[in-house]
This record gives C-alpha cells, structure tokens and sequence, in this order.
C-alpha cells in the first residue's frame, strides 16, 4: 500500500511564488513507487486546491485559469480526521465528499502564514503526521529577535540587534535612531522580523539612509531589528537534518551576492534563466574554507537546530567576519527554499533520499507524540468537581 502525502504549498506569503516552486521540486523527487502525492495549493487568498493541473509550473502564469480547472478542498479541525474534502457539491448532495485520504503531510511553505507555526498549529490540531518544525520552533525560528534571544542566551553568537515595532517607530523615531546610533553605529542592516527571501532589507550608512530603510521595512511587519553589519562579510550556508536529538549537519555552500546582501533576485532569479529556485542562484558548493572553520559552521548549525527543537529539514545562515574568522548565526530557514536538496546531494543524500527521511521522521514524530498524555480518562464534573466553585463564581461579573 502506498503512503499518501500531501504537499502544501502557495500560501499568504510575499514568498509564494518561490513554495510553489520548492513544492513542485519536491513533488517530483518522490518515488512514486513507494507514495500517492497529493499537491494542495493554497490560494494568494487562502484558499484550498488540488488537481493535477497544479504539478505544471507554466500554469501558475494565469492563476484564475489554475484555480478555476483544480477542485478546492478542505481539511476538518477535527484531531484524528486525516480526510480531504471537496468544497463544493451538487445541490442534491448529503455531505461533502472525500477527495483523499491523507497519511502525512509535508508543508513547503515559505514565510508568513506558513513557516512561522500558524500553519503548523493547524496540521497540529488535526493530530495528522507532519515533517518540518512544529508550531513552537517554527515560531521561534521565523522571528529574528526571538531567534536571536534565545540563540544568545545558549551561548550561540549573534551580531548585536536594536529591535522595535512599527508603533514605537512611528511614535518615537528619535528615540529609536539614538539607540541604534548609540549601540550599532554605521553601517548597519535593517529587517523585518518575520520574513525570508531578503524581502524588505536594507543596509544604512547614516542616518537618513537608516530612517528610509526602516521606513521600508515596516510595510512588511510589525516588528522591525536593525543589526550591526559585518563590512568584510562572507555568507555561509548549512542544512541540518533530522530532529532535535539526532541530526546531521550538510556540506556548506557560499552564495554568490551582487551587493552587500543576498538579494532575492541573487537567491531566485539567478543562476539560469529558468528561475528554478534555490538551486539555480550562483554559489560555490563546498564553500572554499579552512577545515576547522568547516566543521566549527556546520557545528553551529547542527546546535542553532538543537536549541530551537528543529525538525525536519532547516537551513542556517551565518556571517563570517573576514577581519578575523568570527562565525555570527544570521538565521534559520526552517522550511529553505528548494528544500535545501542541493547541499543535500553534495553531501551524498539523493533529494529522492530526502523526501524518504522527512517521511520517516513525520511517522517518528507522531510514535513519540501519542505516547505522551494530553487528557485524564476521569471526569471531573461526574465526580462533582468545580460545581461550587461555579456557583460561587456567580454574581462576580461587573
């Protein structure tokens, strides 16, 4: 019998358009041998689809035509129902039929709405098998301030941060400028707090150049971190998978930058002209380091995905300072664009291999789950327990 997996991806994110590409990559990696792919398409609007006209990129150019030709679905919040539905029936019909039945769930979606636990609390909720982090650690990992709370708390190093919100921006500028200029001073590098893809970064040189690039930043999140920018900077990048217990660190990649960061365009839109993703923007793989920095990154990486209770398959940035070898954890991806099989392949794991793993490690997740207690079998309220209490709770309300 084959294992049926449904891949979400698309989604209420500034990254969709790169999840839907992940996804259709991962999509083909699987042996279709072995598993029932299920692709479910979430809508720019949040709505749900499958059809096999969504395994063809060239459809996404009309997405109305796509949605229109694909049947959407639904999935119940109902812990221990695993059934996709069809949304819409005919006239004369009871109930809503059931399209799949749905083993595992493997999320491939990038930024908010996706990536930061909301979509995972949902899968959680349902109690179905999911590969990635759960709601906690994709939270934690998708906040750079959080992130970078906790990281340095564990001892891991991050470059010093000024963080705020949008309301204390815009009520307290001043304030805000003479924190970071006190701090950080010049150049620093501005962020919203919650988005990958290096949507919405800036780096600022003076103080104009800082108030503009905040300014930005803050049409995309509620929280904003301006963080001190390593001048002689080489960026560093390690997969790590597996879970938080027992995980393996990747070989590491060198992304090719065009300016001071890696842009979107050097993420996605490089490479070929196909923009395939993750895999086709320009890097060096191995990165082209000393042997004990090597394994001093992928070290790092391997405990950034430890203290965060990582599952899955994650990605961790960090910023080596040429000046002097110092290693900084920038952040995690803990669903990376193309699902990071590229690193995975120059390590020996083919992506087919990949999907394989995270399959397992959903069905281990899930074991370990149902062994732990959420509930008393004894009823409270048959034993007579809080009844006086409520009683005594009446009349308290002003």
């Amino acid at each position: 019998m084959k294992t049926n997996v449904a891949v979400f991806f698309g989604g209420r994110s500034v990254e969709h358009e790169i999840s839907v590409i992940s996804a259709l990559q991962a999509i083909n990696a699987f042996d279709t041998n072995k598993y029932s792919i299920i692709p479910i398409y979430i809508s720019k609007q949040g709505r749900w689809y499958t059809g096999a006209n969504l395994l063809d990129l060239k459809n996404y150019r009309d997405l109305n035509k796509l949605v229109a030709e694909a049947d959407e679905v639904f999935m119940r919040p109902e812990y221990g129902d695993y059934n996709l539905y069809k949304a819409h029936t005919g006239l004369f019909a009871k109930k809503n039929p059931v399209v799949a039945e749905l083993h595992v769930a493997i999320p491939v979606l990038h930024g908010t709405n996706g990536e930061d636990g909301i979509f995972e609390g949902l899968l959680e909720t349902i109690g179905i098998p999911f590969a990635g982090c759960n709601t906690l650690s994709s939270a934690n990992g998708m906040d750079k301030i959080t992130m970078k709370m906790i990281l340095r708390s564990e001892g891991i190093p991050v470059v010093d941060y000024v963080w705020f919100t949008d309301n204390e921006w815009n009520s307290g500028k001043e304030a805000i400028i003479a924190r970071v200029e006190e701090k950080l001073g010049y150049p620093v590098i501005v962020k919203p707090a919650n988005l990958g893809s290096s949507v919405g970064i800036g780096t600022a040189a003076n103080r104009n150049e800082l108030i503009e690039k905040i300014n930005n930043a803050e049409k995309f999140s509620q929280r904003i971190i301006v963080e001190h920018m390593i001048e002689q900077l080489q960026e560093i990048n390690c997969s790590v998978l597996g879970d938080a217990d027992d995980h393996q660190s990747s070989v590491l990649e060198e992304p090719i930058k065009s300016g001071k960061f890696l842009s979107y365009e050097d993420k996605y839109m490089g490479g070929t002209k196909t923009n395939q993703g993750m895999q086709s923007s320009d890097k060096r793989i191995p990165a082209e380091l000393p042997a004990d920095l090597t394994e001093k990154i992928r070290h790092m990486a391997g405990e950034t995905f430890r203290v965060l209770s990582c599952h899955g398959v994650s990605r961790i940035d960090v910023m080596v300072d040429r000046k002097d070898n110092s290693v900084y954890v920038n952040e995690i991806n803990t669903i990376p664009g193309s699902l990071s099989f590229y690193l995975w392949e120059a390590t020996g794991i083919s992506f087919a291999q990949l999907m394989d793993k995270l399959v397992a490690l959903a069905l281990k997740r899930k074991r370990a789950t149902d062994r732990k207690t959420f509930t008393y079998d004894q009823n409270i309220f048959a034993l007579g327990g809080g009844v006086k209490g409520a009683k005594g709770a009446k009349g308290t309300k002003h």
